[in-house]
């Protein structure tokens, strides 16, 4: 990496300080709060835990200025309130005293959400696949009438090649390992464009993975975090979530589709673009921590971001994917 090119931004964040925090709040929902302004773990955003005057818990999430547009935003919320209206278990931003669900606060929005307590799983049951492919399943019966104004359409040649070029054009990669980078990623778009081809796209969460679901006993699972929301195609909530690859995980996706088709069918020749889907998401991954450095001056999730020993083991695990995206088998299901 190229250091002299990567400048701290003074600019990502205003100071947000307690005050400034629960006064945004206060004046949004037009509510008085109790003290409480506790900062929560967000790589990206900044998010706060506050409280009504009963003690009713309340989650604000600070947007980061530079990575989403106003309208992106408001695709997301638009998505969320729809997916609540249909009674789908998210957790929606909370209306505000103007009608609207997203706040400002000098340059930078904010929404405001009641809190949810539930917790992570780790290994599913075989019940707990059923009941995924009906969140998804109902998630993406939504999404399939959605029309994002400013989301990522998820295919190579437009979110893998304007993420690829986001990092060539900030000189991260250390200059003599930039011809290899761009020949890895060149093939990779040049050999799976014809994947997508035929894929239906649709508004989807983007990075579903065990993490952004929520188990709450009684409730089942939420589905939360949709920051990442985009156009693509249906199997990218699905790959995530796999134990293993795809050829180790057929029983998971068997019951995962018959919960998923009790809302909307699936394209059995869509789990081809799996293992495509996760050498982008290495590309997606690199330029995620790509804006941290250049916004903050490092990465929070990989210190070592930028050394040579990263990129050169990045190379040869975007190269092994590659591969591996050859040799896959022409369907996984008869």
């Amino acid at each position: 990496m190229n250091s002299q090119h990567i400048e701290k931004s003074q600019t990502a964040f205003p100071d947000l300080t307690p005050d400034v925090v629960l006064a945004a709040v206060e004046e949004g929902l037009g509510m008085y709060l109790s003290n409480l302004c506790r900062p929560m773990n967000s790589y990206i955003n900044r998010v706060y835990e506050l409280a009504d005057e009963d003690g009713e818990g309340l989650i604000v999430k600070f947007y980061r200025p530079t990575r989403w547009s106003q309208q992106a935003l408001q695709d997301e919320h638009d998505f969320l309130l729809e997916l609540a209206a249909r009674e789908v278990p998210v957790i929606a931003p909370l209306p505000l005293v103007d009608g609207t669900t997203l706040g400002r606060a000098g340059k930078v929005f904010f929404a405001v959400f009641p809190k949810k307590w539930g917790r992570s799983v780790d290994e599913y049951s075989d019940d707990q696949w059923l009941e995924l492919g009906h969140l998804i399943g109902r998630t993406h019966a939504v999404g399939a009438g959605q029309h994002p104004g400013d989301r990522i359409t998820m295919v190579p040649e437009q979110s893998t090649r304007s993420q690829a070029d986001y990092i060539l054009d900030h000189d991260l990669v250390p200059e003599d390992l930039v011809p290899e980078f761009r020949s890895l990623t060149d093939t990779l778009i040049a050999e799976t464009m014809p994947l997508f081809a035929d894929a239906e796209l649709i508004c989807i969460h983007g990075d579903c993975h065990s993490a952004n679901l929520v188990y709450r006993p009684g409730e089942s699972f939420y589905i939360i975090d949709f920051d990442d929301m985009a156009i693509g195609p249906p199997v990218q909530d699905l790959w995530m979530l796999l134990p293993a690859v795809p050829e180790e995980s057929l029983v998971e996706i068997d019951i995962f589709l018959e919960g998923y088709r009790v809302f909307r069918d699936f394209d059995l020749r869509s789990l081809k673009l799996i293992e495509p889907l996760r050498a982008m998401r290495f590309i997606h991954y690199i330029a995620w921590c790509a804006h941290q450095v250049i916004e903050d001056g490092s990465s929070v999730v990989m210190p070592n971001f930028g050394t040579r020993d990263y990129w050169q083991h990045e190379l040869g695990d975007l190269a092994d994917q590659l591969q591996r995206i050859k040799e896959q088998p022409e369907s996984y299901f008869p």
